[in-house]
């Protein structure tokens, strides 16, 4: 399967997710299975972004405290992709305080995460991009930045749900993601340029 053939595989829809998410509440580890398939590529993405190398171990915790509190979720696909990254988040930060390190660039797998297109010209850029090239240079923006493009591209979060996740508001999510993206594509662009 190519690159763009895999951008262009359709995500689980909220309703679908969120109905899979309440059958895995109840016991049925069927459901759990698509829901940990569906979501666990993005938030490895995500974290590969924070942590680096580290991501699959600052993953395997936060998959255990999404196991564990489940039982005390309540919403839909979107929230999930919500309350994962939540709980990743500050997985991530209890991680890098305990290093004491800043978040670095990895060895990124390609098969990692899934992107999801962006109908603007920064996400058409990124299109052009290796998912390795592409969490390379979002590693390298600003903190806040590299967090909202991760959030809103990789996880595919809309603005006010990756605001939850970050505890701002949703238009300064929005800006650090227009900040992030178009320093992306100018990155892109320079890169090109030198070729």
């Amino acid at each position: 399967m190519g690159k763009a053939e895999v951008r262009r595989r359709a995500r689980m829809d909220d309703a679908e997710l969120g109905d899979a998410v309440t059958r895995a509440r109840g016991g049925d580890e069927a459901a759990f299975a698509v829901v940990y398939r569906e979501v666990h590529p993005m938030l490895l993405g995500y974290l590969r972004g924070l942590v680096g190398d580290d991501a699959d171990d600052v993953a395997s915790e936060t998959w255990h405290d999404v196991v564990r509190d489940l039982d005390g979720f309540r919403g839909d696909g979107q929230g999930f992709r919500g309350w994962a990254a939540a709980i990743a988040r500050h997985r991530a930060l209890d991680h890098m305080r305990r290093i004491k390190a800043r978040p670095r660039t990895a060895a990124f797998d390609e098969r990692t995460t899934e992107p999801v297109t962006l109908q603007d010209s920064a996400g058409e850029a990124m299109d052009n991009l290796s998912t390795r090239q592409a969490l390379t240079l979002i590693a390298e923006l600003p903190q806040d930045q590299a967090e909202a493009v991760l959030l809103r591209v990789v996880l595919g979060l809309n603005a006010p749900m990756a605001a939850k996740v970050l505890g701002k508001r949703p238009g300064a999510v929005r800006t650090a993601a227009y900040r992030g993206l178009k320093r992306l594509s100018e990155q892109i662009a320079a890169g090109r340029g030198e070729e």
